[in-house]
């Protein structure tokens, strides 16, 4: 109806087409258009085909299926995101992750996440890798029953996990074997950002300021490979870190269980093997 509106104004004179063009919210060249398929088919030349037809692009209905299948069987529980790179990676996924995820919330596998949060200013990265390193640790059932430590040390540049290793307990072992991982795969860093634990800090006061004569063990060895410490003073000073274990604590417990792994020895393994660069080829950012 608006189409004939503007086409009769237009075959009277009473508007050009640039005008019944703006009328129908359309351009000018998109109006003429119109006249050719009316001319040529009438009314039934103005209708949209497309809503029609069905997109050559639109999945069959078995690859939908063995989607749904392959995750109810073998991935169940897993975030969407960390069951998409087992999807590329593993099975020769070919399809977006976008899709991935439609098809498992329209199934009811999976539910949509809660929306965002207030916007907060996140502290800027370094501007280069090397500039400043983080190292915490996380404690966390990372199998039935049991807990173990995990030791990460990660570059503030680009989030890139440098070295990853599960202890019994972190300590002066642990982040050491934590800085020589890294010193021995990239090289000497300038700083290294860390918690107040006893092992990285002396601390005269309980929950006090850290001490800057008085060094432990640890701080004692970064002084003399002339890496700066520096240190937190809140979690959410460790927001980088916290958020990095926040992913790992949901990955990490599902892979080692779909590959049955239960011993300290074959999760490190497979934390250097696979995971510590699975993990930095799909998260890692560019500085």
């Amino acid at each position: 109806m608006r189409f004939h509106t503007a086409y009769d104004d237009w075959r009277s004179g009473r508007l050009t087409q640039e005008e019944a063009a703006r009328l129908l919210n359309v351009h000018e060249r998109t109006f003429r258009r119109y006249i050719n398929r009316y001319h040529e088919d009438g009314q039934q030349g103005l209708l949209d085909k497309r809503i029609s037809e069905v997109s050559q692009r639109r999945a069959p209905a078995d690859e939908v299926l063995r989607l749904e299948t392959l995750y109810k069987t073998r991935y169940d529980g897993w975030k969407v995101k960390h069951f998409y790179s087992f999807y590329k990676s593993h099975h020769c996924g070919s399809r977006s992750c976008t899709w991935v995820k439609n098809r498992l919330q329209s199934a009811g596998l999976v539910t949509k996440a809660k929306g965002k949060g207030r916007h907060r200013k996140r502290r800027e990265r370094s501007p280069m890798p090397g500039m400043m390193l983080h190292q915490d640790a996380s404690t966390h059932l990372w199998m039935p029953g049991v807990y173990w430590d995990l030791v990460v040390t990660m570059d503030d540049a680009t989030s890139e996990h440098y070295s990853m290793v599960f202890v019994d307990e972190e300590g002066t072992f642990s982040s050491m074997l934590g800085v020589q991982q890294v010193l021995e795969r990239q090289g000497l860093f300038c700083s290294l950002y860390s918690d107040r634990g006893s092992h990285y800090w002396m601390t005269p006061e309980a929950g006090g300021k850290v001490s800057k004569t008085e060094r432990t063990q640890f701080g004692r060895a970064m002084e003399e490979l002339g890496i700066e410490m520096i240190a937190a003073y809140s979690p959410e000073a460790r927001g980088r870190s916290e958020r990095a274990f926040s992913t790992h604590q949901q990955r990490l417990p599902r892979e080692l269980a779909l590959y049955g792994i239960k011993t300290m020895a074959d999760a490190n393994r497979y934390l250097q093997d696979y995971y510590l660069p699975a993990f930095n080829a799909e998260l890692g950012s560019t500085p």
